[in-house]
């Protein structure tokens, strides 16, 4: 048998929007990508999985293969989407893992306690609320996508720590300035400062919290503050020599992460003798 990745579009509200399916073992991981990223982020860490993993990759509307499909673009919607994707592919168990902006929409869809959920692998996430964000902020990130010097900036300066290899570095610039204005507008605007903090104590099941040592984003302390504290089911493991695009500057690390923690999800069955 080969698990060969597929293209295909999911029907979600108002379009449809577009995600690679690889079906084998399960249970499936269910990606969720960051602001300016794609259903090509997770590509490295999904290459170091085991090639039978069971798995959905997509982009989120607004974003990659999916810029056709308009708004609204706030978290539960996102979230919303992720739910159809899930339901239209029919998997009994599965755990999402969501970077950035796709962690917080992680957070919510997990709230909700959707049949089949068995963890969640929170990667560089966005808290449920936001840290410090002021009006002035938000305009300034709202311009970090702007054109391709300031997508040079927001890597070296913001977003990395360290050198993206040269397709990588290609590939967020293709992303990031490929996103229809709305999505792009959304995130900065809007859904970065929606609070989700009554709502994430909701979560029942087990959470990784994978957080880069250098994370300018989201630091490993300010998660031990402001998200932790509030998802009881959660725990917290440092990626050294990382920022905040880890699944490009550490895809070793967090592949071998999600394999351990989905093992420890799925316990050997006991197999009876003759």
């Amino acid at each position: 048998m080969t698990y060969t990745p597929i293209g295909r579009y999911f029907n979600v509200r108002n379009g449809r929007i577009y995600g690679h399916v690889r079906e084998g073992d399960g249970p499936a991981l269910v990606f969720l990508h960051y602001w300016g990223g794609s259903h090509r982020t997770w590509r490295p860490v999904i290459e170091r999985l085991s090639p039978a993993q069971t798995f959905v990759s997509f982009d989120h509307r607004g974003w990659g293969e999916s810029t056709h499909v308009p708004g609204p673009y706030s978290i539960e919607q996102l979230a919303d989407d992720a739910e159809r994707v899930i339901d239209e592919l029919g998997h009994s168990e599965y755990v999402v893992v969501g970077h950035s902006m796709g962690g917080k929409v992680a957070q919510v869809l997990a709230s909700r306690r959707p049949a089949g959920l068995k963890g969640v692998v929170l990667v560089a996430p966005a808290p449920p609320a936001p840290i410090g964000v002021t009006h002035e902020f938000q305009e300034a990130l709202a311009h970090a996508y702007d054109n391709h010097e300031t997508i040079d900036r927001s890597i070296d300066l913001v977003l990395t720590n360290g050198e993206l290899s040269a397709g990588a570095r290609r590939q967020v610039h293709e992303d990031s300035s490929r996103a229809g204005e709305a999505a792009r507008m959304a995130w900065p605007r809007q859904a970065l400062v929606e609070d989700f903090t009554d709502r994430v104590g909701a979560i029942d099941v087990p959470v990784l919290v994978l957080a880069g040592s250098d994370d300018k984003v989201e630091p490993p302390q300010i998660l031990r503050e402001h998200l932790l504290p509030l998802i009881t089911t959660a725990t917290l493991t440092e990626l050294g020599g990382t920022g905040h695009l880890s699944p490009l500057e550490v895809p070793d690390q967090i592949a071998s992460h999600i394999s351990a923690f989905v093992t420890r999800l799925s316990p050997p069955r006991l197999v009876s003798g003759c």
